[in-house]
């Protein structure tokens, strides 16, 4: 057992640093100075800080920078630099830092940590959140510099710049008194250390900050059944006239929740409707219609809700009436729209179901080429393997969980035959194949998007027993544990053709140079976690799970794992997106809840649990409702119309801009309902089913 150890370190020496600032470089414990060269630590106008060093437990140092000013102090920037005693080949941070220029702002400090690690020794630094907690005078950042060997905590104030990405901005004072910064440093020549680099510092945060935070009832109590309903009422009563469509085409009954919806919609809305896309219906990797209804059918049948039933039903019809061409269909039903002016202003609306017409998302290279704007024309836009792969893969979950409709196995074989002759020779599946030609794109043609496929095949192979579904799905599951694991490439369409478009021209399968990171998308980290959990358990082999894990430790790493000040709503629990984006709580974390749960309970990890129930109930801590009272206040604060009618509203994201503050600025002004309070409702009666309420209902 290691003593604790506290030491007053006082500076051997005091550097001009380039900027005309006073650099102290303090000694440190040889434990340590084996890992990291002496810091270089700015002064706060002249004052120099009380620096301690404390090694808390093996491996674990705490240090604690102590200012008194005797007066206010003027200073755009401080700076504590950590620098590697050794050459790192690995590199993570949680936000990108391109140049210079920017700083990874704590808007981003989700769990925050930046990463170094080499073939023997791993470097970890944590910022000291009970700081922060506390309140500071400016806010703080960090930056990785890889090609200096940099690890940098500072304070700055801060502006998003365009790409979401911050800078410094001017104009930071310190008021008189004393001004703390602290973080924490892992070391460890550990080989399991090296391998998951993660994983202490998540057990850290967990235990420290998240853990009790869950346990005392964040993000929200843990009964989620008056959400659940909220958003069914919403959906399909107090908003059915915005929200539910049921239409003919070419025969067949269809019916589903429309893809969007904006908060003109709501029946409190004082002035005329303006539909903020065009009215369409997707099954797509975000927006799955199909996934939606299967929670609905669920909920219909534990309640014994027959109108609730026939809804679902009729949306998983819309999957079916999907028109298939050798093996491939398409993502997106839509109308047409068009601008309609009243009292002298132009609104959006729909032409009606009459002009239905079937096309793909449009998120994709050929939608949204770099440097031009988004054609978002669905007609133009091509297959796309993974939202295919995804379809089918609720199609089997209903199939064999729900109802033995026989039509949701033969599509679903029918899309795999047509999908393993796509496979190429290294084992990965293409992302886009061209709308006319079938061929692929030549775009992302060996990405983590595969993982996805892997899953559905798998499915597909344990259910009829066709061993060449799971032959293929191997293939394809060793590759990206190959390539694509070991350098963090998670790069799929959310990566460059949604809301940031960065490096979509000229960063495709390349790092970015000053962080020797790839820009990431955490999408395509939960479907190779997903896809290693069933590769295990359809083999037994337990490097599948070993792998698994630490592709889970990276997506945990995306997770809030404690409750910022400067957040005004629970985050405990939720998802950020990428290392390029601004969002807490996005709706991704109903999705990423199950197969959290499912690492805790096979590993029995309680951790893993607690965060698989948080990321659950964070789910819906963006709905307006009596449940969520400080969330409500903000709502009524950015939509004052809103009412009782409005209950069960829920935007997808919080702070998608990088700012937030009292008055409701991150709130946002749509619901989208399959990636939003639908989707959320899906994930609680899913895994209600699978786990039963008293473990959903569970603190420790």
């Amino acid at each position: 057992m290691i003593r604790r150890r506290c030491l007053a370190v006082f500076g051997m020496a005091v550097l001009l640093a380039a900027s005309g600032v006073w650099a102290q470089e303090p000694s440190l414990p040889s434990r340590l100075a084996a890992f990291v060269r002496p810091f270089s630590v700015d002064t706060l106008g002249w004052r120099t800080p009380d620096v301690r060093v404390e090694e808390t437990e093996a491996g674990l140092f705490h240090i604690r920078l102590t200012f008194d000013l005797d007066a206010p102090v003027n200073q755009d920037d401080w700076k504590v630099v950590v620098r590697p005693a050794f050459a790192p080949d690995f590199h993570w941070a949680p936000h990108l830092t391109p140049t210079d220029q920017f700083i990874i702002d704590q808007h981003a400090f989700r769990s925050p940590a930046l990463v170094v690690a080499a073939k023997d020794r791993v470097l970890v630094l944590v910022p000291d959140l009970d700081v922060l907690i506390r309140g500071t005078a400016v806010c703080w950042y960090m930056d990785l510099d890889a090609a200096n060997n940099a690890l940098v905590l500072g304070m700055s104030d801060s502006r998003v710049e365009p790409g979401l990405f911050f800078s410094r901005k001017p104009g930071a004072v310190y008021p008189a008194g004393r001004h703390e910064v602290g973080f924490y440093l892992f070391i460890s020549s550990d080989a399991e250390d090296v391998r998951d680099p993660w994983r202490k510092p998540l057990a850290f945060l967990w235990k420290k900050w998240g853990g009790p935070l869950f346990e005392s009832g964040a993000p929200l109590a843990p009964d989620l059944e008056p959400y659940v309903r909220h958003a069914y009422n919403w959906a399909f009563r107090s908003w059915k006239n915005a929200v539910w469509q049921e239409f003919d085409w070419q025969g067949k009954h269809l019916g589903a929740p429309v893809f969007i919806v904006n908060q003109t919609q709501s029946p409190n809305y004082p002035g005329p409707v303006n539909e903020r896309e065009f009215r369409s219906v997707w099954n797509q990797a975000w927006f799955s219609s199909l996934r939606s209804a299967s929670g609905l059918f669920r909920y219909a049948k534990r309640t014994g809700d027959a109108d609730l039933r026939a809804k679902a039903l009729l949306t998983k019809e819309l999957a079916l009436a999907a028109p298939m061409t050798d093996g491939l269909f398409p993502a997106v039903i839509a109308t047409e729209m068009e601008r309609v002016a009243i009292n002298g202003k132009e609104y959006n609306r729909s032409k009606g179901w009459a002009t239905a017409f079937w096309g793909n998302s449009d998120r994709n290279p050929v939608s949204r080429p770099a440097g031009k704007p988004r054609n978002r024309d669905v007609r133009i836009a091509p297959y796309h393997i993974l939202d295919m792969s995804w379809t089918a893969l609720w199609m089997l979950r209903w199939y064999e969980e729900l109802e033995k409709d026989v039509r949701l196995l033969d599509y679903a074989r029918t899309y795999a035959d047509k999908l393993l002759s796509l496979q190429d020779a290294e084992g990965y599946f293409p992302a886009w194949l061209d709308k006319d030609t079938f061929k692929p794109l030549g775009i992302l043609d060996r990405s983590p998007e595969t993982s996805m496929s892997v899953t559905f095949l798998l499915r597909l192979a344990k259910i009829t027993g066709e061993s060449r579904y799971r032959k293929a799905a191997l293939r394809a599951i060793d590759s990206v544990s190959r390539d694509i694991v070991p350098v963090g490439r998670w790069e799929d369409f959310e990566t460059y053709w949604s809301s940031s478009s960065y490096g979509s021209g000229d960063l495709i399968g390349r790092k970015v140079v000053r962080n020797n990171m790839f820009k990431q998308c955490n999408l395509s980290i939960f479907w190779t976690a997903e896809a290693l959990l069933d590769a295990w358990e359809a083999t037994n082999e337990k490097s599948y799970l070993d792998l698994g894990r630490r592709v889970l430790d990276e997506l945990l790493m995306t997770q809030a794992s404690w409750q910022p000040p400067y957040m005004y709503v629970p985050v405990l629990g939720g998802f950020g997106v990428m290392n390029a984006d601004g969002e807490w709580l996005d709706a991704r974390q109903s999705l990423f809840a199950e197969v959290v749960l499912r690492y805790g309970t096979t590993l029995d990890v309680e951790e893993y649990i607690q965060r698989g129930l948080a990321a659950l109930r964070a789910s819906f801590a963006m709905m307006y409702c009596p449940e969520n009272p400080g969330v409500k206040a903000l709502w009524e604060k950015t939509h004052p119309f809103f009412g009782p009618a409005d209950y069960g509203f829920t935007m997808e994201n919080y702070a998608h801009g990088g700012a937030t503050s009292p008055e409701g600025e991150g709130m946002g002004v749509f619901t989208i309902y399959d990636w939003g309070n639908g989707a959320a409702a899906e994930a609680y009666n899913r895994l209600l089913d699978r786990y039963g309420k008293a473990f959903l209902m569970r603190k420790k």
